[in-house]
């Protein structure tokens, strides 16, 4: 189907820093499944949507998922409830096996033991996002942002990492990580004496 390599590039897009080939992608996405009537299929594309945001650490509603929630399936609704990190434990078994022993412990171990770079940043995003992220949580974050080339991620954990930093009172720490933010974000800027 059409729809999923839509969807993957939107996805990409977005990781990138893309936002106009994302949206356009995902408008393409929306169209293919909208020629097959199915809101079950369009409540798991915003879903996939979202997790990307989550990942990015922007944590807001799922408004798309949420207008089509009655429309989705089990699992479809139980990793909607993990992505705002208000799962219930009845709903676990639902949940894509790579993210139950996060949901259930939140461990930096059952982070590392997720082999997707992307589902470990989902992963991550939750764990902040229910304030359970440790240092090695945003470290693990960040590295794995970096090893797949996603800015969009990379300076929102970096950023984290900076505040985090900041609050500690690590100024040199704080300072080190804006600086790689800067770089990332206009390399030709940041190599400049």
């Amino acid at each position: 189907m059409n729809a999923k390599a839509s969807l993957d590039r939107a996805v990409a897009a977005y990781l990138e820093g893309n936002v106009l080939v994302e949206t356009q992608e995902f408008k393409r996405a929306r169209d293919e499944i909208a020629r097959t009537g199915r809101l079950d299929l369009l409540a798991r594309v915003e879903l996939v949507r979202c997790a990307g945001r989550v990942a990015s650490l922007v944590l807001e509603d799922c408004a798309g998922f949420e207008k089509l929630r009655a429309d989705a399936a089990p699992p479809e609704r139980a990793y909607a409830d993990f992505l705002a990190a208000r799962l219930q434990p009845s709903d676990l078994p639902s949940l894509p096996p790579q993210y139950r022993a996060i949901a259930s412990v939140g461990s930096d171990a059952a982070l590392q033991g997720i082999a997707d770079p992307l589902s470990r940043l989902v992963a991550a995003g939750v764990l902040f996002r229910s304030r359970r992220a440790t240092p090695a949580t945003l470290a693990l974050a960040v590295d794995t942002a970096s090893a797949q080339g996603w800015r969009r991620p990379l300076l929102a954990w970096l950023g984290a990492q900076a505040l985090r930093a900041e609050q500690a009172g690590d100024a040199q720490a704080a300072q080190r990580l804006r600086r790689r933010m800067e770089f990332a974000e206009n390399p030709d800027k940041a190599a400049k004496p």
